[in-house]
């Protein structure tokens, strides 16, 4: 079974935007702007067994209103050891609540808690044996970044299979907000 994970379509226009930050950091592994995403809840690999009681329980989830959604900054993952450059997100409130329900919806399934903090960004890129140095000058220099505002009117429920720098994803399921 494919590596499953949950999140919100980036829009093209955004992800045009997005992508004009590609390049000018040594190292980095440039994510494909159509592969841009904001994640939810990352699942794993499961059977497919456990594949279809995720998609069931992601139906039952609370309705709720679309989601404003601010790009706002870069930033990066790793701290000394830079492991990613992403587009950093504000303004979350019902970003994370739907992330909460979530988390809470796909327990009950069986699936062991996601571990770490919920930090809404689009991961710009991946990075290995890249100088901190060298991402804090990436980022200090497009730091007249414009907020980059859209509408999540659903999220979605992805597939990937292994590969270098992630992608290509594939939308199995759509749940939308409304």
């Amino acid at each position: 079974m494919p590596r499953l994970f949950t999140g919100i379509e980036i829009p093209a226009e955004i992800s045009l935007a997005l992508s004009g930050f590609r390049g000018g950091l040594p190292g980095a592994r440039w994510m494909d702007p159509e592969n841009y995403h904001l994640t939810l809840r990352f699942i794993g690999d499961i059977d497919a067994r456990m594949a279809d009681d995720v998609c069931s329980v992601l139906g039952e989830r609370r309705q709720r209103a679309p989601l404003q959604i601010t790009i706002d900054g870069l930033d990066s993952f790793g701290g000394g050891k830079p492991r990613a450059v992403f587009a950093r997100t504000s303004g979350n409130g019902g970003l994370s609540e739907l992330q909460a329900e979530q988390e809470r919806l796909l327990r009950q399934v069986g699936l062991v808690p996601e571990t770490r903090k919920f930090t809404p960004h689009v991961t710009l890129a991946r990075l290995k044996n890249v100088s901190p140095i060298d991402v804090a000058d990436y980022i200090a220099t497009r730091g007249h970044f414009p907020k980059l505002t859209f509408t999540a009117d659903r999220f979605v429920l992805y597939s990937s299979r292994a590969s270098v720098g992630g992608g290509p994803y594939v939308i199995e399921a759509a749940y939308p907000l409304s």
